[in-house]
């Protein structure tokens, strides 16, 4: 029987519990096991995984260079809190709360070089050079992301297609990395390699419009964070920035009263913003466009060359990540 994603995320567990990371000074390595036993999706791994298993069996192959992406991930966590002044991370400390903000930026300075360790100590020879080119070009973007998002935070108007190619950065390119790699490390094929990689970008997209979407939607028993966060921060999502495009009269000076307001209770601001969204069809708006980008992931995943039975498993995440209620 063909192994199922639990059972790729079970194996990818397995193999960051095995990590040290490294042991003395403690206050430098206890940071990088907290933040990585924290648990999450294990998205970015698990999709080197699933572009593996399109084109070779022995899973346990890739398992260890995919850990690279991960650790990568938690680094830009671990410092996007300390930007974003979070307290939580998956319901915990976040680490430069649990330590300080010193021994999250040096641990996570040094989780960056572990990644290219775990590379260069796993990927082949003969691969190496291609992936650490196509990794480094990654890893600026998701910086190039991460800098225009905190530039949103300043700039009064951010259209929609500003608030698209930020999220390709920050968010989608290091999952079209992933599954490009997972594709690299299996098989020779460059037609293939950029399919995966479309693939990711399109359906990463496609995930953070549904983040976007949960934020003000989800169920609160099953969301793990505040419901309304984006709305309370006044955070330039996909939503709000369609808000302020489509309202007008008493609904554009609604909204912009709640934008302006200094003070105000969380609860209402977020049912009065809300109750906008749904006058101006913000939530179906949404879900459109997350389709648009699902749909062309679905489509890059058909143009594979790969029998029909292999992706099964790819299109069984994707439709967990449109499902999903948290």
């Amino acid at each position: 029987m063909n192994p199922s994603i639990k059972d790729y995320i079970v194996s990818i567990n397995s193999a960051i519990e095995r990590e040290n990371f490294g042991s003395k000074p403690q206050e430098l390595y206890e940071p990088i096991r907290y933040i990585m036993a924290l648990g999450g999706k294990r998205m970015r791994p698990l999709l080197s995984l699933l572009a593996y298993q399109l084109y070779q069996d022995e899973i346990e192959k890739v398992i260890p260079a995919s850990l690279a992406v991960e650790i990568f991930h938690n680094f830009t966590l671990m410092h996007d809190d300390i930007m974003d002044k979070a307290p939580l991370r998956r319901g915990q400390d976040t680490v430069h709360k649990k330590w300080n903000e010193p021994v999250a930026i040096l641990s996570g300075d040094v989780m960056l070089v572990k990644a290219y360790q775990q590379f260069i100590q796993y990927v082949p020879n003969e691969k190496l050079t291609e992936v650490l080119e196509k990794f480094n070009q990654c890893a600026i973007e998701v910086c190039e992301g991460q800098q225009i998002d905190m530039n949103f935070e300043d700039q009064e108007q951010v259209h929609e297609d500003e608030y698209l190619e930020m999220i390709r950065l920050k968010t989608a390119v290091l999952l079209g990395f992933s599954l490009e790699f997972g594709g690299i490390f299996a098989m020779d094929n460059e037609a293939d390699h950029a399919l995966l990689y479309q693939m990711g970008v399109n359906a990463g997209i496609g995930f953070q419009l549904m983040d976007d979407l949960l934020d003000v939607y989800a169920d609160q028993e099953k969301f793990g964070k505040q419901v309304g966060g984006d709305i309370i921060a006044n955070k330039k999502t996909y939503l709000l920035i369609k808000a302020k495009e489509l309202a007008s009269g008493e609904n554009s000076n609604e909204l912009n009263q709640w934008l302006r307001a200094k003070d105000f209770d969380s609860s209402e601001k977020v049912n009065a913003v809300k109750a906008i969204y749904d006058k101006l069809s913000i939530k179906q708006l949404t879900e459109t466009k997350m389709n648009q980008y699902f749909e062309k992931a679905f489509k890059n995943l058909d143009d594979l060359d790969v029998p029909s039975e292999k992706k099964l498993v790819i299109k069984d995440f994707f439709n967990y990540l449109i499902n999903r209620e948290q």
